[in-house]
């Protein structure tokens, strides 16, 4: 059963979480690789609090587009299963699941965190195409940074599969030549509940937000993408509240990489 928004309000106004956490403090994170070796060529379960993700990396060879000739490319897609949450439905993609998949390819694609040059095979023939795709077991809460953390963490486990010179791969072998990630793209969301800014929310909390906005920082503290949501705004002093709140955690969330 849901708790009301009325009652996840009066709990912020005394300023607490039901859980007892700060406003800026996430749930537990594991990060585990490698979970699906024979069917992927990366893969990695990403663990916050209870909500729990999987993302897998496939790779197979097409036609580089033509303004880019001598770059490979990758696809994103998220797929919220309703086994995750009475709030999913079978069917066509969602809104909610075409956005989490656009903000998760425009960190890792704006960041430049992969080297696309190096994906490419022959060029303006063939270059490497990677597939992540992204799936929620448990939805609860704060999906945008959970399937962020899970596809880089599936790109880093990823190596080339086998191509041999007919250019035909053979999947059942894999090399020791990783996936060229160069950078770290991470991803913070903040959201507004009852006027705070809180970090890492519930589904109740979530259900009770207003706004939220979702920050990629580089290694270097550059903003890389950035996506808006909820059906209030932002004011200016918030956004900027937002923004150094998100550096310093996406500061944190980097440690569980090393």
């Amino acid at each position: 059963m849901m708790i009301s928004r009325d009652y996840i309000e009066s709990v912020i106004a005394k300023n607490a979480r039901m859980d007892g956490r700060k406003f800026d403090e996430y749930r537990h994170i594991e990060i585990e690789y490698g979970i699906s070796s024979k069917s992927a060529e990366g893969s990695a379960r990403v663990k916050i609090g209870d909500t729990e993700v999987v993302a897998g990396v496939k790779m197979e060879l097409g036609t580089p587009f033509s303004d880019k000739p001598g770059e490979g490319s990758i696809m994103v897609n998220v797929e919220l299963l309703p086994l995750s949450s009475p709030l999913f439905e079978s069917g066509p993609p969602s809104i909610d699941a075409i956005e989490l998949s656009r903000v998760t390819d425009r960190g890792i694609r704006e960041s430049k965190s992969l080297d696309f040059k190096k994906l490419c095979v022959k060029e303006g023939e063939k270059v490497w195409l990677l597939f992540i795709d992204i799936y929620p077991i448990n939805a609860a809460g704060n999906l945008f940074d959970a399937c962020a953390l899970a596809a880089i963490a599936a790109i880093r486990d990823a190596t080339f599969p086998k191509l041999d010179e007919n250019m035909k791969i053979d999947y059942s072998q894999k090399t020791k030549t990783k996936v060229p990630l160069i950078k770290l793209p991470i991803s913070c969301t903040v959201w507004r509940v009852n006027n705070e800014l809180l970090v890492d929310l519930t589904i109740e909390e979530e259900l009770a937000s207003n706004a939220r906005l979702s920050v990629v920082f580089t290694e270097e503290g550059k903003i890389c993408a950035m996506q808006k949501g909820g059906d209030s705004p932002f004011s200016s002093e918030e956004i900027s509240n937002v923004l150094d709140i998100a550096e310093k955690k996406t500061q944190e969330l980097r440690r569980h990489f090393k």
